[in-house]
């Protein structure tokens, strides 16, 4: 018979570090996943700057995630656009807030996968609410979940045309589902 893990719950609400500890355990997100995220960080890179356009793309479709350009973003210093028919690829919020989607992605791939990752799920969670950043910033969550669902699929989507062995292609797009998953749980903690 096996042994229960006991898990501090109330922790697991006020610790990030240890609910990051936890997700991975119970996800199975180790060593290996990070070793397949790792081996295509040559081929993912330069990939980067087209998901984060194609993200952007997809987003200033809807006005119900457009709209969240509007406000001025916490950082930007420009004169954030007054309406949506002026929000555009090129308008200088979205090329700012492209840039930080730039540089989430490195991070997924690149940060260490110890406490300081916890740390930056985590915030990266909050930013999208006023608790963090700009209070006039306040993303719903069903836009959060469509934002990582459509993350998921460029990614699902950006490994398969890596032209990988097929083990290894489905060793890499878990791993990136599985970091996913937890990052998605440190978006949904703070709604």
């Amino acid at each position: 018979m096996s042994t229960i893990k006991v898990i501090d719950e109330s922790q697991l609400e006020e610790d990030p570090v240890y609910r990051y500890q936890y997700l991975a355990e119970f996800i199975g997100f180790g060593d290996e996943d990070v070793a397949a995220i790792r081996s295509v960080i040559g081929q993912f890179a330069p990939k980067i700057p087209q998901i984060v356009d194609t993200t952007y793309e997809k987003m200033l479709q809807y006005d119900a995630t457009a709209r969240h350009f509007l406000p001025r973003q916490h950082g930007f210093e420009g004169e954030p656009a007054k309406s949506l028919a002026d929000l555009d690829m090129n308008d200088p919020q979205i090329k700012f807030r492209k840039e930080h989607l730039q540089r989430y992605l490195m991070n997924l791939m690149g940060h260490s996968y110890n406490d300081k990752l916890a740390k930056y799920l985590n915030i990266t969670g909050k930013i999208h609410t006023p608790k963090t950043g700009s209070k006039l910033i306040d993303v719903p969550l069903v836009q959060m979940n469509a934002l990582m669902g459509l993350l998921s699929d460029i990614l699902y989507q950006t490994i398969h045309e890596f032209g990988l062995e097929a083990e290894k292609e489905f060793q890499v797009q878990r791993a990136f589902q599985k970091l996913l998953w937890i990052q998605n749980d440190f978006i949904n903690r703070h709604y």
